[in-house]
């Protein structure tokens, strides 16, 4: 694709976060255009019309043929995905698929054999973007812990928490053994994505708890709790283990010569407390003074949601203008969703549920 001043996004899905997508693009003004958004249903148009002041379509087709985008995200269920993304391949649109790109694994097949030659579909998975992450992840790059062994996370569910499992173990395609067991028990759930509930009443909540092992060798253990990721009585941990030490959330604990060991912390700068007038943001995230992370978005106040799905966002851009790697190929979605469903099975039926090799495996390099 040639160069061009601003992209033109479409945006098919008008939901909690097919609007997400259309109030981050807005954000990028010199960048990106929303050019429209596919609603179905009229009270939704006016909605997004009215809130965004933008273009509404009833179709597809319509989307394609009046605002002509550079590529469309689709935002919708995951019974409708599927349908969607390959309409849009069909007609040569570069596609940022929401997460999971389709529901199921014979789904998910079937999606892969009719776009997955294209090449044009990516995925916005968010995860490893993160501040947090991303530090994490900058620091095993540096080999602080040496090789990474084990993972133990809790704080995603599924699929998003398969794509960090695999990034920091390097696990690739590799085929994984998966047992899960789910156990219920009270929980006061005063948050989700609507905000507060105001409900000070405890409800059954299921934990999902799955261990992981990967062909080679290595190894992860899952645990979730329904809501976790938004209900403040549930915090978020992450665990690595490497030959040298270990990542336990901020702590980092590490061998440096035969009778040193050293301990450190992941600490993120914030701008804006007391005297500080920058205004209340993240700057970066540090280990013993070396910059691990810092945020390419300082100044526009963005939580750490903001700030992983504007890099999502962004680097669909770079890619579709032909100036930067694909963002998170649909071959590395697939598999994060094989593995979530994995779990899932394995919890439904009680058992050993082992994972296959699948077309999508051959498509891109083993890391």
């Amino acid at each position: 694709m040639s160069k061009v001043d601003r992209l033109r996004v479409g945006v098919v899905g008008a939901g909690w976060r097919g609007q997400y997508f259309v109030k981050l693009i807005a954000h990028f003004p010199d960048l990106l255009e929303c050019v429209g958004v596919v609603a179905r249903h009229e009270p939704a148009r006016s909605e997004v019309a009215e809130r965004w002041q933008v273009p509404v379509f009833p179709t597809v087709p319509e989307l394609l043929s009046t605002a002509h985008p550079h590529f469309v995200v689709t935002s919708v269920s995951w019974e409708a995905n599927p349908s969607i993304v390959d309409e849009l391949v069909g007609h040569g649109i570069p596609v940022l698929s929401e997460t999971p790109p389709a529901p199921d694994l014979p789904r998910l097949r079937e999606l892969w054999e009719r776009v997955g030659a294209s090449e044009l579909v990516q995925v916005a998975e968010q995860y490893a973007l993160m501040p947090t992450h991303a530090a994490r992840l900058a620091a095993m790059g540096q080999g602080l812990i040496g090789e990474v062994s084990s993972v133990q996370i809790s704080s995603t569910h599924l699929y998003h928490a398969a794509s960090l499992i695999r990034r920091y173990l390097g696990a690739g395609f590799e085929r994984a053994s998966v047992s899960a067991r789910r156990f219920t028990g009270p929980l006061v759930n005063p948050s989700d994505r609507s905000g507060w509930t105001h409900d000070p009443i405890p409800h059954q909540a299921t934990t999902t708890i799955a261990t992981l092992e990967f062909e080679g060798g290595r190894s992860a253990v899952y645990d979730f709790t329904d809501n976790q990721s938004r209900n403040h009585l549930r915090s978020r941990r992450l665990l690595l283990r490497g030959s040298l030490g270990e990542i336990d959330d901020d702590r980092v604990v590490r061998l440096v010569d035969p009778e040193t060991i050293l301990e450190s912390r992941i600490v993120r700068h914030q701008t804006g407390y007391e005297l500080d007038h920058e205004g209340f943001d993240t700057a970066h995230l540090s280990v013993d003074g070396k910059v691990l992370w810092r945020n390419p978005f300082l100044g526009r106040r963005f939580n750490d949601e903001d700030v992983a799905m504007s890099a999502a966002l962004l680097s669909m851009a770079g890619w579709v203008r032909g100036s930067g790697p694909a963002p998170y190929p649909l071959a590395e979605a697939a598999q994060d969703q094989l593995v979530g469903l994995a779990i899932e099975q394995s919890a439904d039926e009680q058992r050993l549920v082992c994972t296959s090799q699948e077309a999508w495996a051959a498509s891109l390099p083993h890391r």
